[in-house]
């Protein structure tokens, strides 16, 4: 399925061409170079190049730059938007954010065969499960503080002056109910028979929607996997697909959820204590541990809705990896549910 890599070389050879345009001022002609699909990402279509061009004068010398293309899949776990993602890393550029620097944008397939957008590549590797690899402890929990703060510095960043409100609605207090209700959209959509345990979870999210004490930017997708290392030193916060205005205690729940236990928390030294009082520590703001626990549950659900999603494409033909909601998935759900009360 999809484009060979014979066929996204000349798309991108084109598209680039255009951009920088042949023998510029001080150039010669462009090129792109070493175009290969990379697997990581499960919901975008990831592809490196290198753009290549001479620089004239004595001597002549070859410049490179390396990049990414981020490029939407005939189907996958999720459908969202190039434009609202370029949008969002162009905003995030002069703030303390590390988001990676985007280059290019081509909002409707037009040039590329489908909505895609480019982005400076910088050195690095992600690991989903860093903070339980084999590090050694004091590494790894000093990893794991600065991931935290790294979450603190994304849900820092001044939304309004970096005009994040001109792409992204600002839902306020009842930022629960608008996750909720966009999340119940795309379940009625993609479901392909009844699914009683999601029903019965988006009720009693429903009707135990916190308020949201503040708005900031939620990353929406925070994890180890997420985050491109250089070492032990952060070098980026990748995927940004998902990012919207809302509860800061979403990206807690979504990080706390029992789905997610081995990627983020280290059993005896980095559990929900020390992550949350650091957290507080770095934004001045205390966690609200009953919200969390509603996100947590969210954050399941968010999960199983992806799968449906997954599911549904596949039946179609339009992926080739088959998602479906699993039992640990559904009964993690349930679990949680009949946990918080």
């Amino acid at each position: 399925m999809g484009r060979t890599d014979q066929d996204v070389d000349a798309l991108l050879g084109d598209f680039v061409a255009a951009r920088v345009g042949r023998g510029g001022a001080g150039t010669g002609d462009v090129r792109i170079d070493g175009v290969s699909r990379v697997s990581s990402g499960r919901s975008r279509e990831n592809w490196l190049f290198d753009v290549v061009w001479t620089v004239e004068g004595e001597p002549r010398r070859e410049q490179r730059e390396p990049l990414i293309v981020r490029r939407d899949p005939l189907g996958g776990l999720l459908e969202t938007s190039r434009a609202v993602e370029f949008a969002v890393l162009a905003a995030l550029v002069p703030t303390e954010v590390p988001a990676p620097h985007p280059r290019w944008l081509d909002a409707t397939g037009d040039e590329l065969g489908r909505p895609s957008l480019v982005m400076r590549r910088e050195p690095g590797t992600c690991d989903y499960f860093v903070l339980n690899g084999p590090r050694p402890l004091a590494r790894r929990v000093d990893l794991a503080g600065r991931l935290c703060d790294l979450l603190a510095t994304v849900h820092g960043v001044d939304w309004a002056a970096v005009g994040l409100d001109e792409v992204l609605v600002d839902p306020g207090p009842a930022a629960a109910i608008h996750e909720l209700d966009a999340w119940e959209e795309i379940r009625r959509r993609d479901q392909l028979e009844p699914q009683p345990e999601l029903v019965l979870a988006g009720c009693w999210l429903r009707d135990r929607a916190p308020t949201a004490a503040r708005t900031v930017l939620v990353h929406g997708d925070f994890k180890a996997g997420n985050v491109l290392l250089d070492d032990d030193r952060i070098v980026a916060l990748l995927d940004w697909e998902l990012a919207h205005l809302g509860d800061p205690m979403e990206d807690l729940g979504w990080i706390t959820q029992p789905l997610r236990t081995d990627e983020h928390l280290i059993p005896g030294a980095w559990e929900r204590a020390q992550l949350f009082e650091r957290y507080t520590a770095a934004t001045g703001h205390a966690v609200d541990e009953a919200s969390v626990g509603w996100w947590n549950v969210f954050a399941t659900y968010k999960t199983a809705i992806m799968q449906l999603s997954g599911l549904r494409s596949f039946v179609e033909g339009r992926s080739d990896e088959l998602y479906r909601p699993t039992a640990a998935v559904l009964g993690h759900l349930l679990d949680t549910v009949a946990g918080q009360g």
